[in-house]
């Protein structure tokens, strides 16, 4: 049986401001470099097409084998303020899941506070709410840690 629907939301204060965040959160090479599940993990982006309606397409996994297949439809972008888009989620051919994810950004503080609200359907047997919730804590992690370390400049 598949698992029930399942939200989370994640909130993190970032010392840059919101158009420099807005900038890393979308843009398809700084995302490849913060955007992956985990720290062993990859995020290799095969067709970019951030606007409304836009399709994308990456990989994530393993250097040695980004199994994973994510299918991107963005739906709403109002730099530097919001974004809306889903993910399809599927690896050898089965999709595991579909999130519908929105971007919130404010100023405060000189900095931003970033919301990050998912949403997330299953598609097959498991528990993914853990494994969804552990791979975004780990790419904003990695976004702050290489923002705080001049990374990007």
């Amino acid at each position: 049986m598949t698992q029930p629907g399942a939200h989370f939301q994640l909130t993190r204060s970032i010392n840059v401001p919101r158009d420099r965040l807005w900038s890393l959160l979308t843009d398809p090479k700084a995302r490849e470099v913060w955007g992956g599940p985990s720290d062993d993990a990859v995020l290799v982006l095969d067709k970019a097409d951030l606007r409304d309606g836009g399709q994308e397409r990456h990989r994530c996994g393993p250097a040695d084998n980004p199994e994973f297949v994510v299918h991107t439809h963005w739906y709403h972008l109002a730099a530097p303020d919001l974004a809306c888009f889903t993910e399809t989620i599927s690896a050898g051919g089965i999709r595991f899941a579909v999130t519908l994810v929105r971007y919130t950004l404010s100023a405060s503080n000189g900095g931003t506070t970033l919301t990050v609200d998912v949403g997330l359907a299953p598609l097959t047997d498991g528990d993914m709410l853990s494994d969804f919730q552990q791979g975004w804590t780990s790419g904003l992690d990695r976004l702050e840690r290489l923002i705080a370390d001049g990374a990007f400049g």
